[in-house]
């Protein structure tokens, strides 16, 4: 990243967003073509994400539209618990199970006693729940913690994951409509999400139906990329044929 890109990089994540006419005035000595070569680089980056005026600053997005792991914590407690209890009952013994960060799936850690298993996950708040579990090992990628989702990002993180094999990955969501699929407030997180996703045999989303019909500004998989959709019985029940339409298992508490 050069001088000229890293100013253009702190300018839209202290304002949240920049036109690229703004940043024409700005640089004025260079052409509205390197302008763009300098938001593509950028993206690519993960700084920011273009739009067709510019581009808006990823943290920025994530500020606006992922409430913190601690409220999410406090929600619809019931739910999240019974919907950890029906994906209990498709833990396999000796198998290798990536556990998404979420609150949902924290709930699923808490019940891994007695299981034979070798768990991957990016939240270090999870792996201490599992190693609590004698049988359990645990494996954590490395990279950038986010206060706001308790969760490891970045490319130490993906790289750790283009080494192990896993059979079942438990995945959380933060929204899900038809149209853009399971979506997330955090670039970074949502390519991990995304790799764990590529490397499973099998893909259970743990999901409570407070999520549905939200979109966030990342979107990491496709209603077909899952198998197993578990969630409550307040669900919409369009959606519920939207996933069966996409060969997807539901499982409603």
């Amino acid at each position: 990243m050069n001088i000229r890109q890293q100013k253009i990089k702190d300018l839209i994540n202290e304002t949240g967003a920049a036109k690229l006419s703004e940043l024409e005035v700005m640089f004025p000595d260079y052409s509205s073509m390197t302008i763009r070569r300098d938001l593509e680089m950028l993206e690519t980056l993960g700084e920011v994400v273009r739009t067709r005026s510019g581009a808006k600053s990823i943290a920025h997005l994530t500020r606006l539209n992922e409430p913190l792991y601690s409220e999410r914590a406090r929600e619809r407690i019931a739910e999240k618990a019974d919907i950890a209890k029906k994906a209990q009952g498709l833990i396999e013994q000796g198998s290798s199970v990536f556990l998404d960060a979420g609150t949902t799936v924290t709930e699923l850690a808490k019940l891994l006693a007695n299981n034979k298993l070798f768990v991957i996950t990016t939240a270090p708040n999870i792996a201490l729940e599992c190693v609590k579990h004698a049988d359990v090992s645990v494996f954590m990628t490395g990279g950038h913690l986010s206060s706001g989702n308790l969760s490891v990002s970045g490319v130490n993180a993906i790289s750790f994951l283009d080494q192990i094999n896993i059979d079942t990955a438990f995945m959380a969501t933060s929204g899900v409509n038809v149209k853009n699929g399971f979506t997330s407030g955090s670039y970074d997180e949502s390519r991990i999400k995304m790799r764990a996703i590529e490397k499973a045999s099998k893909v259970v989303m743990l999901m409570d139906s407070s999520k549905y019909g939200k979109s966030l500004p990342f979107t990491y998989a496709s209603l077909s990329d899952i198998n197993i959709m578990i969630t409550d019985d307040k669900i919409d029940r369009g959606f519920l044929e939207e996933l069966q339409k996409h060969g997807v298992e539901t499982l409603v508490t």
